[in-house]
């Protein structure tokens, strides 16, 4: 269905920063596409909770769930103005035990933070272009990140590396793909999720050496993508969230 209010397709999207980000753009009059690979039931009642939005699923590790996730979109909504790329996996490897990042690892880790992010915004950017023309401004994709892909640290190397690539993929689309489609990345460091709530060592560290003094909230992290989404000019930024702990 064609719709009045612009679309926003937030991958990853049921829990944690995806989930603060779906709140966040459907505050500020977005009409919502949630997405999860798992969590039907979860994302099926966040959707009935959401004003104006619904929910698909796709494991985006597959080609062809990529390619029919963002047709299944256009069908159902009939545009899409706004990828945010937010779904993304870890794994946690010692940096030194260098065997253990086997080739597997860095297959599974490159494919679902790097090969599908780009393979969406492939799929999607057509209907983004049009979007530009339709709306006289530019349509947006924001990547979600991490601080890992700035500095020497993360849960392990072939995630940080994979991080890294996202940045760098980011700058790369910005430029092939002005004007018509902004695109921009957050990189957070610790946020406060069920994921990282065993994390003692890293929450000591955020609490102790960051100027803010504290891991950032999923809310934080979705204030800086509501901000690249509204900014009709900034593009080609990786903008790093980490409470200031990278100046120490």
């Amino acid at each position: 269905m064609n719709t009045t209010a612009p679309v926003a397709l937030v991958t990853g999207s049921t829990s944690g920063i995806g989930a603060a980000i779906a709140r966040r753009l459907a505050r500020d009059g977005y009409s919502v596409v949630l997405h999860s690979r798992s969590s039907v039931e979860l994302g099926t009642s966040m959707a009935r909770d959401l004003p104006g939005a619904s929910y698909l699923q796709a494991d985006l590790a597959h080609e062809e769930a990529r390619e029919r996730l963002v047709r299944q979109v256009l069908q159902e909504r009939g545009q899409l103005d706004v990828l945010v790329n937010n779904a993304g996996i870890s794994q946690v490897i010692p940096h030194g035990d260098l065997l253990a990042a086997t080739p597997e690892v860095w297959r599974e880790l490159h494919e679902v933070n790097v090969v599908a992010p780009f393979r969406l915004i492939a799929h999607a950017q057509k209907a983004l272009i049009a979007s530009a023309e339709l709306r006289g401004k530019p349509a947006c994709v924001v990547n979600v990140s991490s601080h890992a892909g700035v500095r020497p640290k993360g849960a392990s190397i072939p995630y940080a590396a994979s991080k890294a690539a996202l940045n760098h993929m980011t700058r790369l689309l910005a430029l092939n793909l002005a004007p018509a489609i902004r695109v921009n990345a957050v990189a957070p460091g610790l946020v406060d999720t069920p994921l990282t709530q065993g994390w003692t060592a890293a929450q000591a560290l955020w609490s102790e050496k960051s100027p803010m003094r504290r891991a950032a909230q999923p809310e934080d992290i979705a204030q800086v993508v509501a901000m690249l989404v509204a900014s009709d000019y900034l593009t080609g930024e990786v903008v790093l969230s980490d409470g200031g702990l990278n100046l120490t």
